[in-house]
């Protein structure tokens, strides 16, 4: 008893110290919670069915900003790693018939030596030639799909693969917990050294280099990890409805994402993903009025980003908090003085 009462008195405390005391904490604590109890509450499958290709959408998103945002590689062809997980998870599923815990992870790994490919000849170009040439990548890959219908399955796909799970809410848990997971994995990557060489290289490649750093390294390393999850959420998307088709190759896929990173605010991870857990509910909503669907959707992303430029989630927790000018430690915004070095926050 004294032994669990101390971990409970010592995780009280962290809580009351580490998560109460910044709103933007408090919000995301309520969302994790919100999430994973959603199915005690209801089971509808429509319902969970929207929220599991949330998650998978999300986890695309934030790979697109861990490329593009913190490297400035714009990728303007981004469905190609989501497309590659999910036809490469398909077609191990089919004719190696490995179960979708070893199909997706290879699928992202096929990915990854997709992402060194195109990383390899995008190294030297910049701005709007690389964003060109990276959106002629998925557009190749679907030349060579439709020319190769008998293995590929061409306009009609592959079809009739293995199911994540037994039930919608397993399925609802096992997408739910890996979104969680591999964005905190991911806002990790950006927080840690390789993150802030991503960051620099964003701002002024060339000083990088001339301090020493391999840029070339760590573009590579970009394109790769970014590449993993987009082939992870490719190979979950695959395997959830049980098909994998030239959709998810489309131009207007990489767009999307583009769309869903910078609605959210581009540079900061939890953007995309807040901005899918947004949009693409709503999306969904304005199907009850499907002569005004594309209008209406079109209205609230021009809303957002001529009010909010900097994107949804970077404008909400700049009204709630204020970053301290000596310590740089974010605060409540109504606090005069900072909690931690006591500097006036005004």
């Amino acid at each position: 008893m004294g032994l669990a009462s101390y971990h409970v008195r010592k995780g009280y405390t962290v809580f009351r110290n580490e998560i109460l005391v910044l709103p933007s904490r408090v919000i995301l604590s309520l969302f994790v919670i919100g999430l994973l109890t959603l199915p005690l509450f209801t089971h509808d499958p429509y319902l969970l069915r929207i929220l599991i290709l949330t998650s998978i959408f999300a986890i695309l998103a934030a790979s697109w900003d861990l490329l593009s945002g913190y490297t400035g590689q714009i990728n303007f062809g981004h469905a190609l790693f989501f497309g590659v997980g999910a036809y490469s998870a398909a077609m191990l599923n089919l004719h190696a018939h490995i179960p979708p815990w070893g199909s997706i992870p290879l699928g992202a790994v096929a990915a990854v030596l997709t992402g060194l490919i195109i990383g390899i000849p995008c190294l030297r170009l910049k701005g709007t030639y690389l964003a060109l040439t990276t959106l002629a990548f998925p557009i190749i890959l679907m030349g060579i799909i439709f020319a190769l219908p008998g293995f590929t399955g061409g306009e009609l796909g592959v079809s009739g693969l293995q199911r994540l799970s037994n039930s919608r809410v397993h399925d609802y848990y096992i997408t739910s917990i890996l979104m969680l997971v591999l964005c905190t994995v991911m806002w990790k990557i950006t927080d840690s050294n390789t993150g802030i060489i991503f960051h620099a290289i964003r701002e002024d490649e060339l000083a990088v280099r001339t301090a020493g750093i391999n840029t070339t390294r760590y573009k590579l390393l970009a394109f790769s990890l970014s590449g993993f999850f987009a082939g992870i959420s490719g190979g979950l998307y695959a395997h959830f409805m049980r098909i994998a088709g030239p959709s998810t190759l489309e131009v207007s896929m990489s767009f999307t994402v583009v769309i869903w990173a910078i609605f959210g605010g581009v540079v900061t991870i939890y953007g995309p993903v807040g901005a899918v857990f947004v949009l693409f509910p709503l999306l969904e909503f304005f199907r009850f009025w499907p002569e005004y669907r594309t209008l209406l959707f079109a209205a609230v992303i021009l809303l957002i980003l001529l009010y909010m430029p900097e994107g949804l989630l970077p404008w909400v927790r700049d009204k709630i908090e204020t970053e301290c000018p000596r310590c740089k430690i974010r605060n409540v915004a109504t606090r005069k003085t900072c909690r931690i070095c006591t500097a006036p926050l005004d």
